[in-house]
């Protein structure tokens, strides 16, 4: 079964909008953990919109589990990674003018930019996972670009509009799942999940762990951040 990650980037967003101290994504990081999360994610963005470089270096000195950092493939945001050394890097596609990140990346088409960071980054000790779409393609393109991980986009089974529609996107994601392990690497998933669509996931082998921020945040608001964690993970027994 699948552990759960929990992003607790929606707690800065929610900071950001007064330009203050409250609610602070440490103490939710610190909660989540108690609470049983087996590891805490964040997206330091280039815009800063919601996690700021102190919110990360004050995560590394406190998370008592795994640290995953999501970041575009920049020289700041490489910088930034290996000065506050994250168990896991997570490379994401960024646009400035996105709500949140669109799709996977296209490690076909940034191969060369790919490769030379990844090899920075596991010099450095950095285990190195890369967001993609399920395409085998990509999935394909990961393990010649040398990542250790591939996390499996899920938004388009999340947002299916009917049946028929989530069930081939779940397909997919099975598809692309037993490529990336038949092709060594370890897997993840994320984008959307909240706590009905994630169930299905966690019955597909060779899952480590599910990526899950806003609709753990969004329950969290209703019944607290301890209880919210709590009611995932045992969906998510992992």
């Amino acid at each position: 079964m699948p552990k759960l990650s929990v992003n607790v980037d929606h707690v800065a967003t929610l900071r950001q909008a007064r330009r203050g101290k409250q609610p602070d994504p440490l103490t939710a990081a610190i909660i989540a953990e108690l609470a049983g999360a087996d590891g805490i994610i964040v997206h330091l963005r280039e815009d800063r919109r919601h996690i700021q470089d102190r919110d990360l270096e004050l995560l590394r000195q406190v998370v008592k589990t795994k640290l995953n950092l999501e970041m575009a493939n920049t020289e700041e945001m490489l910088q930034m990674a290996l000065r506050v050394k994250p168990d896991l890097v997570t490379f994401v596609p960024e646009r400035r003018e996105e709500l949140t990140t669109e799709g996977g990346l296209d490690v076909r088409a940034n191969h060369r930019p790919l490769q030379k960071n990844i090899r920075r980054l596991k010099k450095a000790g950095i285990k190195v996972s890369l967001f993609v779409d399920p395409d085998s393609s990509q999935v394909k393109a990961s393990k010649q670009v040398g990542a250790e991980f591939v996390e499996i986009h899920t938004g388009q089974y999340c947002d299916a509009a009917d049946d028929r529609t989530r069930q081939r996107e779940f397909s997919r994601i099975a598809r692309a799942i037993r490529q990336a392990r038949r092709l060594g690497l370890r897997v993840n998933v994320g984008h959307g999940l909240d706590y009905q669509n994630v169930v299905p996931l966690t019955h597909i082998p060779d899952i480590e762990e599910c990526s899950i921020g806003h609709s753990i945040i969004s329950r969290a608001v209703l019944v607290g951040l301890d209880r919210a964690v709590r009611e995932m993970k045992n969906l998510i027994p992992g």
